[in-house]
């Protein structure tokens, strides 16, 4: 009976232990950590590698382990559910890719750590109030400066006309479009935005914004990014030049940030906070310093002379 009641016992513990992780194939982890990502995009996705690459080289530094959960939520609408599963879960930090999974992870815990990235404007997006558990990696731009840039690479003149298509549905987008619309028109030249609300109208809106513009503008837009193939396709066959906030294979030049980098700086920070060297709420928001590119291919079908310097 006493050897029966034993077994009984040492099987009821194994599977506590199993229940739990601890064991049974399953090592347990000093950390874990929850990824939401808006949707599969070259750049939020090397932001992503970015952070998990440098989240697990500081703990192997450190001598600990961190298991990471990623998961792309595909449309903003459903980063509530994957955010919410994390909370469940109690992971020991989230880190948000894009301004919807941001807001999400926002809204859904005050106690667990947030971290966001391939986020344009903090302030903008929490209403001037950025929750006290909430810190990242911005990719903010020099608008000033892609200004010129266009104006200098393309010859823009007073009354040339500069299309901005953007998401309706983004505010930092929004955001963007005003701060471009101003210093082009200082120079005289006309902007027009083409806004979109559903993903069936690009087409249509990108063909018109074509047509009537001598050039276009993108600003960090996730929607219009998942999209830029086509945007490209259709732009280039009219032969009318793109140039992206984010950079990428449809523009013929760009001044933008590396999102590896991006995501890399926020995977430090995600170390910091789980070791304890740091709290969240002392880490600023950081921006980056871009970079100047070229797609000489593209100029070249374009007609761009690419500047020597």
């Amino acid at each position: 009976m006493k050897k029966a009641l034993s077994l009984l016992l040492a099987l009821v513990l194994c599977a506590g232990i199993c229940l739990f992780g601890a064991s049974c194939g399953e090592p347990a982890t000093d950390y874990s950590v929850g990824i939401c990502q808006l949707m599969a995009h070259p750049s939020l996705d090397q932001a992503t590698q970015g952070f998990v690459d440098a989240l697990n080289a500081k703990m192997k530094e450190a001598g600990k382990t961190v298991s990471i959960d990623t998961q792309i939520a595909g449309d903003g609408t459903l980063c509530p559910i994957v955010i919410n599963t994390f909370v469940a879960n109690n992971v020991n930090l989230i880190m948000a890719n894009a301004t919807p999974a941001l807001l999400s992870a926002a809204n859904a815990t005050a106690d667990i750590p947030v971290l966001g990235t391939s986020v344009t404007d903090y302030a903008d997006t929490f209403g001037g109030k950025i929750p006290a558990n909430v810190s990242g990696t911005s990719d903010a731009v020099p608008f000033e400066e892609q200004a010129q840039m266009m104006i200098d690479s393309l010859g823009l003149k007073a009354g040339d006309k500069v299309g901005v298509i953007y998401c309706s549905n983004e505010s930092n987008s929004k955001l963007q479009y005003e701060a471009v619309k101003a210093l082009f028109e200082q120079k005289g030249i006309v902007v027009k935005a083409y806004t979109f609300a559903e993903t069936a109208q690009f087409q249509t809106i990108v063909t018109t914004a074509a047509s009537e513009s001598k050039a276009i503008y993108v600003p960090s837009d996730n929607t219009v990014a998942s999209n830029d193939a086509s945007l490209g396709n259709i732009c280039n066959e009219m032969k009318v030049p793109v140039y992206t906030s984010y950079g990428g294979s449809v523009c013929y030049a760009s001044l933008a940030i590396d999102y590896y980098q991006l995501g890399y700086k926020t995977g430090e920070m995600a170390a910091d906070i789980l070791l304890g060297n740091k709290k969240v709420s002392d880490i600023q928001i950081m921006t980056l310093e871009p970079t100047v590119s070229y797609n000489k291919e593209l100029c070249a079908s374009l007609g761009i002379t690419v500047p020597e310097n």
